[in-house]
């Protein structure tokens, strides 16, 4: 082969040298573009290699003369035509399958009495442990060791209302040790002040208004635990006494105050980044849930499918709907970015309306 000859191989088919007869300039922008968004549109083969492959595939550019469309993966194996073994164009997608495979990954991980070795979770994913640590904090939003802690919080949370004592609750969660436990607890407060409602906890709590009408903001020494909206500021204060019953709400501290004319400022407008740290709460799945909807970028929205997908659990579309439902900060952890597959706006805890408001400041029209 000339010099020549392989300088032409490698370089990209261009606009000019697409075969006029072929008349799908749609197929030869996405090949060209590489675009990931065509994949299961077609596949394209190459004749002088014999192998054919998605748009996406990373496989350097063939000559346009050489390539041929084809509208399925059995549409190119009939015409005699192998898989690439790269981008593998017969299988699901990358994407996924490292959803698939994550997915798997945090099941053993919820199963399991203690955190499986990283090169055990990713061996059974069938990656590398380095690439295995990477797709899983890029789908998750968390390392797989996070992970790990945050749902044994999450049994110690759930397992609280029915265990007779909180030691009982952390061995049956699967902590050795009580103190391994209040090592690494993620929720917010000690168990037993969690179980009995907040007891033993100081929520400092200031009432206001905004342009959406009243809100509560509540802080405990760890962060904003609840950001509430409404319209009547009484409701408010219950609904926080409700979620707490039994902790020490401290009301009309003027050093609170400034907290407060943040939390405002964020509500008026939430383009911006929230400054201020979270005490979040909530069991584990809940906070996967609410830790992907803090990824989702102000001025965009993702449906609940979505947002399942994102934290590897396509099929709970439900209960991310449920744990949108159970988010009790505001504005900070934006539920009201989320919405049905159609586009339309579902329920929001401090209404509908309230939610386009939101969205229409971000720029988001509906």
């Amino acid at each position: 082969m000339r010099p020549s000859d392989l300088k032409s191989e490698t370089k990209p088919p261009a606009e000019t040298e697409r075969p006029a007869e072929t008349g799908d300039a749609a197929r030869w922008a996405a090949l060209a573009a590489r675009d990931p968004r065509a994949d299961g549109r077609f596949v394209y083969a190459v004749r002088t290699t014999g192998v054919y492959c998605r748009p996406s595939c990373a496989a350097r550019a063939a000559r346009p003369e050489n390539v041929s469309f084809h509208p399925s993966c059995e549409a190119a194996e009939a015409a005699g035509f192998r898989p690439c073994k790269r981008c593998r164009p017969n299988e699901a997608p990358v994407e996924a399958r490292h959803a698939a495979a994550i997915a798997r990954a945090c099941r053993l991980i919820e199963r399991a009495e203690t955190l499986p070795p990283l090169d055990d979770l990713a061996r059974a994913a069938g990656m590398s442990p380095f690439h295995f640590h990477r797709v899983f904090k890029r789908i998750t939003g968390v390392t797989p060791k996070a992970y790990g802690r945050a749902r044994l919080a999450g049994r110690i949370a759930e397992g609280l209302q029915g265990a007779s004592t909180v030691t009982e609750a952390i061995y049956e969660a699967g902590y050795h040790s009580a103190s391994r436990f209040y090592a690494a607890e993620r929720l917010g407060m000690t168990p037993t002040a969690y179980r009995r409602g907040g007891a033993g906890t100081v929520i400092r709590f200031a009432l206001g208004e905004c342009s959406l009408g009243a809100i509560l903001v509540a802080a405990t020494d760890r962060g904003v635990c609840a950001i509430l909206l409404g319209d009547d500021p009484d409701q408010l204060l219950r609904d926080l006494q409700d979620r707490f019953p039994e902790a020490e709400l401290r009301g009309g501290e003027a050093a609170f105050e400034a907290m407060v004319a943040q939390v405002v400022g964020f509500v008026e407008a939430p383009a911006g980044a929230f400054a201020l740290p979270l005490d979040i709460g909530g069991t584990a799945f809940q906070q996967r849930v609410w830790e992907a909807l803090r990824r989702i970028p102000a001025g965009t929205t993702a449906s609940y499918a979505e947002v399942a997908r994102a934290i590897g659990a396509p099929g709970a579309v439900r209960a991310v709907a449920q744990a949108c439902g159970a988010n009790a900060i505001a504005v900070a952890i934006p539920c009201h970015r989320v919405v049905r597959s159609d586009g339309a706006l579902s329920g929001y805890r401090w209404g509908v309306a309230r939610k386009r408001d939101l969205l229409a400041r971000e720029g988001v029209t509906r």
